[in-house]
């Protein structure tokens, strides 16, 4: 695989994948990306311009995806919509980027014949009793909670009846919650972090009990470009790193390790359907190709990650305060829907 086309590329997944392959491979890269919020040029910075081109443009634009797929070897699709709070708010884009975006690949690299990588989120599986010893695996149903969920059963359902119909080289990948640098401030462990860096009272939906499964997004990439090369066409692979803690440890870790009173943030109203709990069994992936994750101590990688965060501020400030204040409408919102169905409802 010389040249790999990437979907998503600058944002938090994507463009950390795309410096993992740089740093383990003499592949070159096309990045194609929206660059709508989550998408940032400035997560490519000092990548050599030899191996990275990023493209700016949209997945559901048949004639770009059509030219960009034909000049590379493999397809590994990052790009999505993936904030489940956003997905509430506007489920639209959620739809558009989700299946239309990956219907277009998908017939893209069907004329091509060009080798696809997808990739999805624990999230189709629904959630797990906090007190339920199973995990998710290649087999459980799926049982998508919100519209983002449910746009990437769609996609990933996709995916699937195009290997069995038209003979697509594609294999997909379910991982469980990444964390580490480049992401969004938006999502639950950059926005604790910042919020802390900035002087400000970190936010924790309901009680905290809600379990994610985390992963260090370097053992993510990892993971991929180990499917991409040697993983069987068709095959589902599960990527999690036995990282299942609750989002009040999680926060409480990160306190701890700014140096900061363990109580010191503010509960707020809980999301509508918040799942209760993922994990991943990654075993069919450790068994047949192999892989484990490097960073496996989550304080150690949080505390990484806190580094990235403070050493980066020109990274991440830019997108702060319009996220903090999009927050703050939101709630704005629930509150009038909640006030408006009035009580005992």
């Amino acid at each position: 695989m010389e040249r790999i086309l990437v979907t998503g590329g600058a944002g938090f997944i994507g463009a950390n994948f795309v410096r993992y392959v740089i740093a383990h491979s003499q592949a070159s890269i096309v990045v194609v990306d929206a660059l709508t919020y989550a998408g940032n040029p400035e997560s490519l910075r000092g990548l050599p311009a030899d191996r990275v081109q990023l493209r700016i443009g949209d997945i559901t634009d048949a004639t770009l995806v059509d030219e960009l797929v034909g000049e590379v070897d493999a397809v590994v699709h990052f790009a999505a919509e993936s904030h489940n709070d956003n997905s509430l708010h506007d489920p639209a884009p959620f739809l558009n980027t989700n299946i239309v975006g990956t219907y277009t690949l998908l017939e893209a690299v069907r004329r091509h014949d060009v080798r696809f990588h997808h990739i999805s989120t624990d999230e189709v599986y629904g959630d797990l009793e906090l007190d339920d010893p199973a995990r998710f695996t290649e087999t459980t149903p799926y049982n998508p909670s919100s519209p983002y969920s449910s746009t990437k059963a769609a996609s990933d359902l996709l995916v699937r009846a195009w290997v069995r119909s038209f003979g697509v080289r594609a294999t997909l990948s379910n991982c469980s919650n990444n964390y580490g640098p480049y992401q969004h401030v938006e999502k639950f462990i950059p926005r604790q972090i910042t919020n802390i860096l900035n002087g400000e009272r970190p936010k924790l939906y309901g009680s905290g009990a809600n379990v994610r499964d985390w992963i260090h997004v370097d053992d993510h990439s990892s993971a991929v470009w180990e499917i991409l090369q040697r993983g069987e066409v068709g095959r589902t692979y599960l990527i999690g790193a036995d990282g299942e803690k609750n989002n009040r440890e999680v926060l409480e870790t990160i306190l701890d390790l700014l140096g900061e009173d363990r109580d010191a943030f503010d509960s707020v109203a809980d999301r509508p359907g918040h799942d209760l709990r993922y994990a991943i069994d990654a075993g069919t992936l450790r068994k047949e190709l192999g892989w484990r994750p490097q960073h496996q101590d989550l304080a150690a990688g949080l505390a990484q990650t806190i580094a990235w965060y403070r050493e980066n501020r020109w990274w991440w400030e830019p997108s702060k305060r319009q996220t903090e204040d999009r927050y703050v409408l939101q709630e704005q919102a629930h509150q009038l829907a909640a006030a408006a169905e009035g009580p005992g409802r």
